[in-house]
């Protein structure tokens, strides 16, 4: 039983009225004595101001929000704040975030909560804080409101993209090494020889020169039609006048276009007459970048349904129809009315993880319902569907249909066709067809466009139809599991400079041409050349497994560092402990399988290898070292 206060009551953070006390924040990069995650911690009391409520009156009002956390049982306040902190940090969106502790304190107790963002779970620990200090005054909280703002706290962050965190989270599944690299901007995926970086779907080993050249949609299109691709015909043009020229020369309808673009801004489709197509160039031209001169893409728009095929190193793996936002008449509600009740429907929460954003209202829609005789205050029939805007982005509230079933087997092999003439891990390719299980050859079908980096969010997590996990294609591309993506990591709890060249001495007598990197507190080393020690140990070793050149790591972890700091990575392939502490002990905690432990406790010493156990006494004068460096090679 964990105890939640003590007599010798001392205020920390806890207003006078507050029944709760939370205090002694730490933030953990890596796996630390309290969990073998990234974590949060901090120390959790009962003020003494007045009785909380019994643990049962407070599981009542959290099972309104939670009802499953009904069903499980207590020990203490303490227990169930933690609990309730670990649900709330999925953030209503479903994060990973599964892992918590507690442990009692001669005061309280300390509670540990698994975390990514650090901004994130702070706000998210002083929310529930509220929360609590609410239910025991029988007080409401804007829940919703409070939900809301964590979550664009979140959104803000490095990681909260839907293609940066589903990937992020497909490599937590898998057992793939994921940290940011705050210098470059980048995601890493692995450590060492065997790391990926990249930005979203945009890796270190894609194309630049292919990646720029998607984004020139003039010279990606002539490319095409040499190719012998169905690509729309077309112009490019450079100024409204010379727009509405190759507008009557190719003839209506047209789709505008800018010629340097991405992600759909600035398009429209489906231009009908010269009023439009004055407004569809203005859009292109807001698009451009500054530094980019004007240049506007005219070209035939052609009838049919917008889709985006995906493939993944070459090979097409998923296939999404994207609709127009639209809303659905109920006799008596205005479209600006039905569009803002859609707009707080669940399904389009507009989290990371929402299949569907809020429709967004603009010139675009306005015209375009005026194209239809409507306009925002307009009240249609019950039952009519109502298309808000010509282009289906899904940016703004379009809908996301699988297709991936469907798709002809011509149409897949095009698509692999069109990816194979670029070095790029994926590609998404736009296209217009009347029904993609139609052969390319035998209906209207048309590419638009090709884009470098697409989102996957589409396919993970489509509005209508079954999931298609892309994320796990994508790093299977790099990685066949958790294991392919580590190099081999060896820690000691204490090792001094000398011993630690000695084991680099020993380690490339077996494998002369590997590149090791070691630090200890005394020093850093690539091989045997010193390095730069950082004032900062962990980022030490982040140092080394950034290099993408290293195949082994050994790293000493002391006490101060591991409660300080906690570590950098998880999991050693084998830990060499010396006399170690309770806190060191932590690093045996840590290990895979078929990891080997060697732990000496006075001259007595133990190995564990592969379920295995020996144990044995020095002998006199014998050195400790003997026996790990006996060992090293058996992980190699």
């Amino acid at each position: 039983m964990v105890i939640d206060t003590s007599t010798d009551v001392v205020r920390v953070n806890a207003r006078k009225t507050d029944i709760f006390d939370l205090f002694n924040f730490k933030h953990y990069i890596g796996s630390n004595p309290d969990l073998n995650t990234a974590a949060c911690t901090f120390d959790f009391a009962l003020t003494g101001y007045r009785e909380p409520l019994e643990i049962a009156d407070y599981i009542e009002k959290i099972s309104d929000r939670y009802p499953h956390l009904r069903e499980e049982k207590y020990e203490s306040h303490a227990h169930l704040f933690a609990r309730t902190l670990s649900e709330v940090s999925k953030l209503d969106m479903g994060l990973h975030f599964h892992c918590w502790n507690v442990k009692p304190l001669e005061r309280g107790a300390r509670i540990s909560v698994q975390s990514l963002h650090t901004r994130t779970t702070r706000s998210i620990i002083y929310f529930v804080w509220d929360w609590f200090e609410a239910m025991t005054l029988d007080e409401e909280i804007a829940f919703d409101e409070q939900m809301r703002n964590l979550q664009n706290i979140f959104r803000r962050s490095v990681y909260g993209g839907p293609t940066v965190y589903s990937l992020l989270r497909k490599a937590n599944e898998k057992g793939i090494p994921a940290f940011y690299l705050w210098d470059e901007g980048l995601m890493q995926y692995g450590y060492g020889r065997k790391q990926v970086r990249g930005v979203a779907t945009t890796f270190d080993g894609d194309s630049h020169i292919d990646s720029d050249f998607t984004t020139r949609k003039d010279d990606c299109k002539a490319f095409l039609a040499t190719l012998g691709f169905p690509v729309p015909g077309g112009e490019i043009v450079t100024s409204r006048e010379g727009a509405l020229d190759a507008a009557e020369d190719i003839g209506y309808p047209v789709a505008i276009k800018p010629v340097v673009g991405h992600k759909g801004i600035g398009v429209t489709a489906d231009v009908r007459d010269s009023e439009e197509l004055r407004a569809a160039f203005n859009r292109a031209v807001k698009a451009v970048p500054e530094e980019q001169p004007i240049r506007i893409i005219v070209e035939k728009s052609i009838s049919g349904a917008d889709f985006r095929l995906l493939c993944v190193n070459g090979r097409f793996v998923a296939a999404t129809e994207r609709r127009p936002a639209s809303v659905v008449g109920d006799g008596y509600s205005t479209i600006s009315e039905l569009i803002d009740r859609e707009n707080r429907s669940d399904a389009r929460r507009d989290t990371p993880t929402s299949a569907m954003s809020k429709i967004q209202l603009d010139e675009a829609m306005d015209m375009y319902l005026e194209e239809q005789g409507l306009s925002l205050d307009s009240v249609i029939k019950e039952g009519r569907k109502v298309y808000l805007r010509k282009v289906a982005n899904l940016s703004s509230g379009g809908v996301s249909i699988d297709a991936t079933p469907t798709v002809h087997p011509d149409n897949t092999i095009l698509a692999q066709d069109v990816a194979q003439h670029f070095r790029l891990t994926c590609l998404g390719i736009d296209v217009i067809s009347e029904d993609l299980a139609k052969s390319w050859k035998d209906s209207s079908f048309s590419i638009l466009e090709i884009n470098a980096a697409p989102g996957i969010f589409m396919h993970l997590n489509p509005a209508v139809g079954e999931s298609v996990d892309v994320p796990e294609k994508i790093l299977e591309t790099f990685f066949d599991g958790g294991t392919e993506a580590r190099i081999p990591i060896v820690t000691f709890n204490r090792i001094k400079v000398a011993e630690l060249q000695t084991t680099i001495d020993q380690i490339l007598s077996h494998h002369p041409d590997w590149v090791i990197g070691a630090v200890c507190r005394n020093g850093i080393y690539i091989n045997r050349a010193e390095k730069i020690l950082h004032r900062d140990y962990n980022t030490n070793v982040q140092n080394l497994l950034r290099n993408p050149k290293l195949d082994l790591l050994i790293v000493e972890y002391e006490e101060d560092v591991l409660a300080a700091q906690g570590m950098f990575y998880y999991g050693s392939n084998m830990v060499v402990l010396d006399n170690p502490t309770e806190i060191e002990m932590m690093l045996a905690r840590d290990v895979f399988e078929d990891s080997t432990i060697i732990i000496k406790q006075g001259d007595n010493v133990s190995i564990r290898r592969q379920g295995l156990l020996e144990q044995y006494t020095l002998g006199v004068d014998e050195p400790f070292s003997r026996v790990y460096l006996k060992e090293i090679p058996t992980i190699l």
